[in-house]
C-alpha cells in the first residue's frame, strides 16, 4: 500500500535536537521545496499506479516523499543507486533530509524498481511546479527565453560490426542457457570463445591499417574479410539455434520462461539486422547502410554529429533544453528520432507561453534555429525581440545590428554553461537508465535537480522593490 510519509519521526530528532544545524545551506534551502504538497502528491499518484489496488491494499511500501527525496539526492550529486543507498544509510543528515530517520533505508534494487514508475507524465508536472515556485520566489519572470540542444549519450561501448556480432552471440547463448536451465532437455552449444578469438584478431589487424607496403595492406585486408566471414557464419549458426529454442517455447509456459522467450525473439531480430549491416558495410563496401544498429542493449541509440572538434561523433539522443531568466530550465524534450533544431523553436515558444501565460520579451537561440519562418512565428506569438543569427559567411557590408541584439547573443551563450553544469554535476553527460523511457526519466530528474540547486542558491523569496 502506498502512503505519503512515515507516520511519525523517530529517535533521531530526540538524539539530535539541533541536527538541522548540521545540514549544509543547499539542503536546508531545498528541503521546504520538496515538502510542497503538489509535488509529493504527483509522486504518490505515480506509485499508486503500480498495481490496481496499491492505494488501499497490501503492506506499507516506501513512502512517496522518501522515494522523491532519494531520487533528487541521487541526481543532485550524480550518485549511482548503490552509492546513494550506502551514503544515506551512514549519514544522519541525509536520513533526516530523506525523511527516513531511524527507519530502514530502501536498498538499491527497491529504488530502481520504484523509480521506473516516474515517467514524463509525472516529471513534467513536477518541473512545471518547480517553475511556479521559482516565479513565486521572483527568481524568474519569464521575460527572456533561450533554447539549445545537446546530446545525452547512452551507456554503450563504441559500436563496431565485429563487437556487435560478438555481443549478439554472447547474449543469445546466455539467454538459451537460462531457458535450458528452466525447461530442461535442451542442449546449448557455446560458441562465444570462437567468436572472441576472431574478433580479437580483427581488432589487432585493424589497428595496423595503413602501415606497410600496398601488398601487405591488401593481404591484411583480405585476412580481415575472411575473419568477418567466419564470425558471420558462427553468428548465423547461433541465430538458428536460438530460433530452434524459440520454437520449443510455443506452448504456454511460466511467466519467467515466457519473458525469456520474448527476449530471445527480440535479440534474434536485432542480430539479424546486425548481420545485414555487416554484410553491406564490410563485404559490399557500403558504409551508408540505413537503420544501423549501434547497440543490442540500447537499440534506440542514434549517431549524432554536431560538428564538435573534441567529439565529432556522439551516440545517444538529442535533448532540447529551454531556459528562462534566472537560470531556470523551464522545459526539456527528448527527441525519439533526430529532428532539425529549427523544428523545435515554435513548440518551445508555445511551451513558454503555457507556463508563464505570456510570451517572452526576448527569445534567442543559436544558428541551428534560425529561419525566416521561425522569426515570423515568434513575432506572431507576441515576442517583442527575436535574435536568431544566421549561418553562412557575412556580407562585406552587413547592416548594423542594434545594441540589444549583441547583448542578446551574449546572454544566449549562458545556455552553454547551463548545459555544461547539468552534464558535469547532474549526470546528463551519459544516461545510465535503460531504454527511451529511462532516458526521459534520467533527463527529467537531472533537470529538476539543477533547478532545485539554482533555487537553493537564490535564497528565500525576493521582496518587491519599494517605489
Amino acid at each position: 500500500m502506498i502512503h505519503r510519509a512515515y507516520l511519525q519521526r523517530s529517535l533521531v530528532e530526540v538524539l539530535l535536537p539541533d541536527g538541522h544545524k548540521l545540514w549544509d545551506d543547499e539542503l536546508r534551502a531545498i528541503d521546504p521545496i520538496l515538502d510542497d504538497e503538489a509535488i509529493v502528491e504527483l509522486v504518490a499518484e505515480a506509485l499508486r499506479r503500480r498495481r490496481p489496488l496499491s492505494a488501499v491494499r497490501g503492506r506499507l511500501g516506501t513512502p512517496a516523499t522518501v522515494v522523491l527525496r532519494l531520487l533528487i539526492l541521487k541526481h543532485l550529486y550524480d550518485w549511482s543507486f548503490d552509492e546513494c543507498e550506502r551514503v544515506v544509510r551512514g549519514s544522519l543528515v541525509y536520513r533526516a533530509f530523506c525523511r527516513i530517520d531511524g527507519e530502514r533505508v530502501p536498498d538499491a534494487k527497491t529504488l530502481i524498481r520504484l523509480s521506473q514508475f516516474l515517467g514524463p507524465d509525472t516529471l513534467k508536472p513536477i518541473l512545471e511546479r518547480v517553475v511556479q515556485l521559482a516565479r513565486q520566489r521572483r527568481v524568474t519572470r519569464g521575460a527572456r527565453m533561450r533554447v539549445d540542444t545537446t546530446v545525452v549519450e547512452t551507456n554503450i561501448h563504441y559500436p563496431t560490426d565485429s563487437s556487435l556480432l560478438a555481443d549478439g552471440v554472447r547474449v543469445l547463448t546466455r539467454t538459451m542457457r537460462r531457458v535450458a536451465t528452466r525447461v530442461g532437455a535442451l542442449r546449448v552449444r557455446d560458441r562465444t570463445r570462437s567468436v572472441a578469438r576472431r574478433v580479437f584478431e580483427i581488432v589487432q589487424r585493424s589497428r595496423a591499417a595503413g602501415r606497410g607496403t600496398a601488398a601487405a595492406q591488401a593481404k591484411r585486408q583480405a585476412r580481415v574479410i575472411t575473419l568477418y566471414r567466419a564470425v558471420m557464419a558462427i553468428t548465423r549458426a547461433v541465430v538458428r539455434d536460438a530460433e530452434t529454442v524459440g520454437r520449443h517455447l510455443t506452448a504456454p509456459r511460466a511467466e519467467g520462461v515466457a519473458r525469456l522467450g520474448r527476449h530471445l525473439e527480440e535479440t534474434v531480430g536485432l542480430v539479424r539486422r546486425v548481420l545485414a549491416q555487416t554484410r553491406a558495410r564490410v563485404l559490399k563496401g557500403d558504409p551508408h547502410h540505413p537503420d544501423k544498429v549501434l547497440s543490442l542493449f540500447e537499440p534506440q541509440t542514434e549517431v549524432i554529429r554536431k560538428g564538435k572538434a573534441a567529439k565529432p561523433t556522439e551516440f545517444g539522443k538529442v535533448v532540447k533544453l529551454q531556459e528562462a531568466d534566472g537560470q531556470i530550465i523551464t522545459d526539456y524534450t527528448v527527441c525519439a528520432t533526430r529532428r532539425p533544431d529549427d523544428e523545435l523553436w515554435v513548440p518551445a515558444l508555445e511551451r513558454h507561453l503555457a507556463l508563464f501565460g505570456r510570451p517572452p520579451r526576448l527569445a534567442v537561440a543559436d544558428a541551428g534555429f534560425a529561419s525566416t519562418a521561425n522569426e515570423r512565428a515568434a513575432t506572431d506569438l507576441g515576442v517583442h525581440r527575436v535574435a536568431l543569427p544566421r549561418r553562412g559567411r557575412p556580407s562585406r557590408h552587413p547592416p548594423p545590428r542594434p545594441r540589444w541584439y549583441h547583448r542578446a547573443l551574449r546572454w544566449r551563450t549562458g545556455c552553454e554553461g547551463r548545459i555544461s553544469v547539468a552534464k558535469r554535476c547532474h549526470g546528463l553527460r551519459r544516461c545510465r537508465y535503460r531504454g527511451l523511457p529511462g532516458m526521459e526519466r534520467w533527463v527529467g530528474l537531472g533537470v529538476i535537480a539543477s533547478n532545485l540547486r539554482v533555487l537553493a542558491r537564490a535564497g528565500p523569496r525576493r521582496q518587491p522593490r519599494s517605489r
